[in-house]
């Protein structure tokens, strides 16, 4: 899927707290968005309803936990492909089918499109990354991670 940028004004003072708010991670209790809806001042159906909003104008990308794949035994590989421009949502198409692609990007060069692979064993990157080269006939460059950052995430409330 192409993105682009949002147009000014797309995100409002209390989309952007929730935003930031959801960086720092939701409390394990059984109702996490009523929680959340206390700290900001809504209800819970409001924060639903905007997060169902956020995904809709692409905002936002995916919701939901993030698992350390290598601290449990898997592992993450960064990779990159060379897409023909006519090709180009073919082939998103066909990697995004793959459960262990975490999130992709396009990006405006050569390689174009960026996704992180995150599987179950460090063996099953060659795997997935080799199914990926064989449905679209194009070569997945990867990238071993070596070292983790962290980067903290925040909007301008």
């Amino acid at each position: 899927m192409r993105r682009a940028a949002l147009p000014p004004g797309a995100l409002d003072a209390t989309d952007r707290a929730m935003l930031n708010a959801l960086q720092d991670g939701l409390p394990i209790v059984a109702r996490p968005f009523d929680w959340l809806a206390q700290k900001l001042g809504l209800d819970t159906q409001g924060i639903l309803a905007r997060l169902a909003r956020l995904r809709e104008i692409g905002a936002i990308t995916r919701f939901g936990p993030f698992f350390d794949a290598a601290a449990m035994g898997g592992a993450f590989c960064l990779c990159a492909m060379e897409v023909p421009a006519p090709r180009f949502e073919e082939v998103v198409t066909l990697v995004n089918a793959h459960p262990e692609v975490a999130h992709n990007y396009e990006r405006d060069h050569r390689l174009n499109l960026w996704f992180v692979l995150a599987t179950e064993t460090p063996e099953r990157v060659a795997h997935v990354a080799g199914t990926i080269e064989a449905e679209t006939g194009l070569s997945v460059l990867r990238f071993p991670k070596e070292e983790e950052f962290f980067v903290g995430f925040r909007v301008e409330v």
